[in-house]
């Protein structure tokens, strides 16, 4: 496949001041509808599939689907694992040709974050693919696992730096106040937080729970040294919204083409929209 590590997109994206949109697939449509944006906008582009959409749509198939959408598409892209909490579930990505993979343990101590990242970190490197990881936890839910906001931990700049010594990560994703999901208030951004942490770290960093964040605010996150921003309810609140219009305009519709390609061509506006925010339009080499 004609995939790059996503080490290399991010330190790009790091040198140069921007942020590479990370999209998570849900189907063929999202798929095609992400690289026809980027290709569109001539920006990298990280596709990227959660672990709990796997038994859904299959390591397999996303990897095959890639390869045959993507094959005459000149742009640099990775396709990446997004929250993988098991060692075997990052093992198979690697085995199906993904090109990065996440290791989430940050629901765990600080000390068995550091060694569960680290095993990943020398499997994934002994063979080319990147590694991103997280400290802190987000509030939301992910993967069916709902941290409540009472319960959320911002990420802590000195840990921060040990833990990324330690344990060689690529790009690190870090909490200061976004949340996955769909957000009851405006999510309050801590950006003295993002700025100490990227300046002791001097490396990638990722924004999870981007969805809902104003684009003042996203602006500025990338302004403060965020390289690599994460969405997917946005994604699919446009698709479920426009299929929504086309089956409220005509109720007795079951052409599936009738509604998806709608739903798909509401997805690479919503897709060029977020590379423009993100600075990465005309970023491609």
């Amino acid at each position: 496949m004609n995939l790059k590590p996503m080490k290399e997109l991010l330190q790009e994206a790091h040198k140069n001041n921007y942020a590479v949109g990370a999209f998570n697939i849900n189907n063929m449509e999202f798929l095609q509808a992400f690289v026809a944006g980027a290709e569109e906008k001539n920006a990298p582009l990280i596709l990227q599939v959660s672990e709990r959409i796997i038994p859904y749509i299959g390591l397999e198939n996303v990897s095959r689907m890639t390869e045959a959408i993507i094959k005459d598409v000149s742009i640099p892209m990775a396709l990446h694992l997004d929250h993988g909490s098991k060692i075997s579930s990052i093992i198979a990505a690697i085995r199906a040709g993904f090109s990065s993979v996440m290791i989430d343990a940050s629901k765990k101590e600080f000390i068995e974050n550091i060694e569960m990242t680290k095993k990943v970190v020398e499997i994934a490197h002994s063979v080319g693919v990147s590694v991103e990881a997280e400290l802190g936890t987000i509030a939301g839910t992910e993967d069916g696992h709902t941290v409540e906001e009472k319960n959320s931990m911002y990420t802590d700049p000195d840990k921060a730096q040990e833990f990324v010594e330690k344990t060689g990560v690529d790009a690190l994703a870090v909490a200061v106040g976004t949340a996955h999901g769909i957000y009851k208030g405006k999510p309050e951004l801590d950006f003295e937080r993002l700025d100490k942490i990227k300046r002791l770290l001097d490396m990638p960093l990722v924004l999870h729970g981007a969805s809902g964040v104003s684009d003042q605010d996203l602006k500025r996150a990338v302004k403060y040294g965020v390289n690599k921003v994460n969405f997917n309810t946005d994604f699919q609140q446009a698709f479920t919204k426009r299929v929504r219009e086309i089956l409220a305009e005509n109720s007795e519709v079951y052409d599936v083409h009738t509604y998806c390609g709608p739903g798909r061509n509401a997805v690479i506006e919503k897709a060029k929209e977020k590379i423009t925010i993100l600075g990465s339009s005309g970023k491609s080499w």
